[in-house]
């Protein structure tokens, strides 16, 4: 690691790999003899064109997707799709299924309805704080799609292996840990993901969508409010996010030829969770995991102190120490190291290490 950066935990935006970074720098003036940056030239142009078909080629091979997928990138964060999936996907007199694991799936929740569309809370982990993935979920055969968060970034949860839903498809919000494990995508009729957290910068959103549940878009919504709009112009519409864009395709590619696939970064991402937890649990209680044991994170590593005074110094010298970002959200508090795909295995040792070191003089 380079001395003048800091060991980066922030939950998003995020880390982004160090060899991504100086790949940007070193084209930022002038990108393959162009003569300029990505972010002056025409999104129209063939050096684009190029940047972003390779973005979609590299996620389908490392996501293994088949023909029925298309891979789009669309502005407005994953926010945007909390109201674009059910307007899409949603038709009046027909209910979908969603899962409470948190905020972000409490939002998705919120803006369906709040579109009048009728929506199923088939089970919630509210009821313990929202630290743990629910279990043995009945759901419904006639919903139109099942809505899961497949990773809680604020409480530390994450789906360690996805239901079965009885045929009916998975629609998922995988902002935070999309490209950290391989899992089988042919149950997914539609996944989506602000980049700024686990591939890219923010300011844009991929999202995945099959074939079958592009048929059920209506014609009658704004054009750039419909997925078909961007699979059938390749996400060009209009001038896309291009920069931000670029900056994931080149993710994409170190996850590809450097990291060597998702077996390989899931490996890397359980060894260095696996890292902090022990620090946390055989801290003989000083420091204390907030998500139940078997629904716990690799991305999103919350926990607590003693006390909030302690949580504050213990901010404080972890700055002090080059370990930045593990203040906890500001809706729980407490601590939170997210361990993305960029976050190095050397960074997760030192925060290990701090931790030991502070638990000794202050425990």
């Amino acid at each position: 690691m380079k001395a003048n950066r800091i060991c980066n935990f922030n939950a998003g935006p995020a880390a982004l790999p160090l060899a991504v970074l100086e790949e940007i720098q070193g084209s930022l003036l002038d990108y393959k003899g162009t003569g300029m940056s990505v972010m002056e030239m025409s999104h129209r142009s063939k050096e684009f064109d190029a940047i972003i078909n390779d973005a979609i080629s590299r996620t389908r091979r490392l996501l293994q997707l088949d023909e029925r997928f298309h891979v789009i990138f669309v502005q407005g964060g994953a926010s945007l799709q909390f109201s674009m999936i059910p307007m899409n996907l949603l038709a009046d007199g027909r209910s979908a299924d969603y899962v409470n694991t948190g905020t972000w799936a409490a939002n998705a929740i919120k803006e369906a309805r709040m579109l009048n569309k009728t929506v199923s809370v088939v089970a919630s982990s509210e009821d313990r704080q929202f630290t743990y993935i629910p279990r043995d979920i009945a759901f419904n055969p006639d919903a139109v799609y099942v809505h899961l968060t497949s990773n809680n970034t604020i409480r530390g949860t994450q789906w360690a292996a996805f239901p079965e839903t009885q045929g009916v498809p998975i629609v998922a919000d995988m902002s935070s840990d999309i490209m950290s494990r391989p899992f089988d995508a042919g149950r997914f009729g539609l996944i989506y993901a602000g980049a700024q957290k686990n591939i890219g910068p923010a300011g844009v959103c991929m999202v995945i969508i099959r074939d079958d549940m592009l048929k059920r878009v209506p014609a009658n919504l704004p054009a750039m409010l419909k997925y078909t709009t961007y699979t059938s112009k390749n996400s060009l519409y209009n001038t896309p996010p291009s920069f931000a864009i670029y900056t994931v395709q080149l993710v994409l590619k170190w996850l590809e030829e450097t990291v060597g696939g998702l077996g390989r970064m899931e490996a890397l991402n359980r060894q260095k969770a696996a890292v902090v937890y022990r620090g946390i649990d055989d801290s003989g209680g000083f420091y204390r995991g907030t998500a139940e044991p078997g629904s716990r994170s690799l991305m999103n590593l919350t926990f607590r102190l003693p006390s909030e005074e302690l949580e504050k110094r213990f901010l404080e010298e972890a700055l002090k120490a080059g370990l930045g970002g593990l203040k906890g959200h500001r809706s729980v508090g407490g601590c939170r190291a997210s361990l993305y795909n960029a976050v190095p295995l050397e960074a997760v040792e030192a925060l290990a290490g701090f931790m030991q070191a502070f638990a000794r003089k202050n425990g």
